[in-house]
């Protein structure tokens, strides 16, 4: 396994242009001055596989039968922290499952494309930033309502400044406060700047 100090993980996302300023409207609803995009230092094969066998790393006590990430953020180190954990005791020889959870039609977190949680199965719930946790939150129901155990949830960057509590085992691998406001508490949108929705080429008015 390989294990990252901070410098090299921060190397990366500065690498990358990962880490953004501006005026962003999170996925969370909240506002903030500054954006971390994971998927572009996620992009990098390289990068992808060094920093999800470290976030492996910090898992390596916890039994994990199978990873499952909120899409569309914990696509890719959800994939590649599955890839670096130990192979399962069982037949197919491919390595700990990967399964990511989506919103239907009506906007609610579940299992699609045929995956399945079973009973009892141990899981691990990868995401890339945490900020609120709502994310991985959904998907932690979505797991306990499919009848899985939550071993442990992991995250790239936890941004929340250490607030965020999903009563399993939690591990990030750079802790990175960022302040961020309600739309209505924005000192940015009182400003008179626009909100952008990172990854949208859409801006939202200040109220």
């Amino acid at each position: 396994m390989v294990m990252l100090k901070r410098e090299e993980i921060l190397k990366m996302f500065e690498t990358a242009g990962a880490v953004r300023h501006g005026h962003f409207e999170l996925s969370s609803g909240r506002h903030s001055g500054t954006y971390v995009q994971c998927a572009l230092v996620l992009q990098y094969p390289r990068f992808a596989e060094k920093l999800g066998q470290a976030l492996a790393e910090l898992f390596s006590d916890v039994r994990v039968d199978v990873v499952v990430s909120p899409a569309m953020g914990g696509l890719i180190i959800g994939q590649e922290v599955a890839r670096a954990l130990p192979e399962p005791k069982n037949p197919l020889g491919g390595g700990v499952p990967a399964l990511f959870v989506e919103r239907d039609a009506s906007g609610m977190m579940t299992l699609r494309r045929g995956f399945e949680v079973r009973p009892d199965q141990h899981v691990l719930v990868v995401e890339d930033v945490w900020t609120t946790g709502g994310s991985t939150m959904e998907a932690i129901r979505v797991v306990e309502e499919a009848g899985g155990r939550v071993m442990a949830a992991g995250a790239l960057i936890d941004r929340s400044g250490g607030r965020i509590d999903f009563d399993v085992e939690t591990q990030s691998l750079l802790q990175m406060p960022i302040s961020s406001y309600e739309p209505e508490d924005c000192p940015l949108c009182r400003q008179g700047s626009f909100a952008v929705k990172p990854g949208s080429r859409f801006a939202r008015t200040a109220p």
